[in-house]
């Protein structure tokens, strides 16, 4: 077997070949997880399995998306249900393919460190939970789709920050706005998304807020501040400023140089900010984290992307986007 850090282990691919019929194309059944690790100060960290009494397998907490679930949102209650712990979310890993019954299933992983104490009780799904070190979690598991998510999660950095840049929600049109564009609220789909996008982004934890002072970015992470107890701070960079009823305009430089600060402070941040800015300001992080630059970086109105930071040397270590309705 291969020793984790021997440099044998590679990221495997997410999609094995014709694992269909070939030609053809199935409707995958979706299901969402996570690689839950704690350092223990010993040689090497811990993971957590769980073992199903009614398949007698060892495996990793996960489970079906329900109807209209987001992602986030299953891979955050599949591993609290099954492990008794919540899970805060760090970098994406690669999917998993394969055949169940038959059918296609992909489930999403992410990398998770456990908050706070455990409350795992005993069920008919799940009958243990167990801290394995990773080198022993690998022989332990029954599946080799499991095997490769943990050959993945090993290959990447663990200790990981989020940089969250969210586009603020639905506010209506601003030609049917009579007052101050800096006061145009969010409109009735935007209330409703804001209170979605607080939930997700809880889903990594309580990142400090840094928004836009316009209302309509306010309101964004109005639901998420006092759900989870997070401070909000506007930036002024990150503001469009009216210049007539039909116009307005950005410090682009002050907004450049005021993410730029964020990215090097290395602390989970969401920033809230105007479509204007959103291609322009992932431009600039990825090229100073020396990642590749994509062509699609603009977001719809409550979409957001996710960079994962690697602390040891502010490399992008993943990159995720989400829309607010998954």
């Amino acid at each position: 077997m291969p020793e984790y850090g021997s440099g044998e282990i590679s990221v495997t691919s997410a999609f094995p070949p014709r694992d269909t019929a070939p030609g053809g194309y199935m409707e995958p059944i979706r299901a969402a997880g996570a690689v839950l690790w704690r350092d223990t100060g010993a040689e090497e960290n811990e993971v957590a399995l769980i073992h199903r009494p009614d398949r007698g397998d060892w495996t990793l907490p996960k489970g079906k998306v329900k109807n209209g679930e987001h992602l986030l949102t299953a891979a955050v209650r599949e591993v609290t249900e099954e492990t008794g712990l919540r899970p805060v979310l760090g970098r994406r890993i690669p999917p998993q393919r394969y055949l169940r019954s038959g059918w296609p299933k992909q489930v999403e992983w992410w990398a998770a460190t456990p908050l706070g104490a455990s409350s795992f009780a005993p069920n008919d799904e799940v009958d243990v939970m167990e801290w394995v070190p990773l080198s022993e979690a690998r022989t332990r598991l029954n599946y080799q789709h499991d095997v490769q998510v943990l050959d993945n999660f090993a290959c990447g950095p663990l200790d990981t920050f989020p940089v969250i840049l969210l586009r603020h929600a639905s506010a209506g049109e601003k030609r049917n706005w009579d007052d101050n564009d800096l006061l145009r609220p969010l409109d009735e789909v935007g209330r409703a998304d804001a209170l979605e996008v607080a939930d997700l982004l809880a889903a990594y934890g309580a990142p400090r807020a840094v928004t836009s002072a316009a209302a309509r970015c306010t309101e964004t992470v109005l639901p998420y501040s006092v759900a989870h107890n997070v401070e909000v701070r506007t930036e002024r960079a990150f503001t469009a400023q009216p210049v007539s009823r039909s116009r307005t305009t950005f410090d682009r430089l002050g907004a450049h140089a005021a993410f730029a600060r964020l990215l090097d402070e290395g602390e989970p941040t969401v920033v809230c900010t105007h479509g204007e800015l959103v291609a322009e300001l992932m431009t600039a992080a990825l090229e100073r984290l020396g990642a590749p630059v994509s062509q699609q970086l603009p977001l719809r109105k409550g979409a957001f992307w996710v960079m994962h930071v690697s602390v040891a040397d502010r490399t992008l270590a993943a990159i995720e986007r989400h829309l607010v309705r998954g």
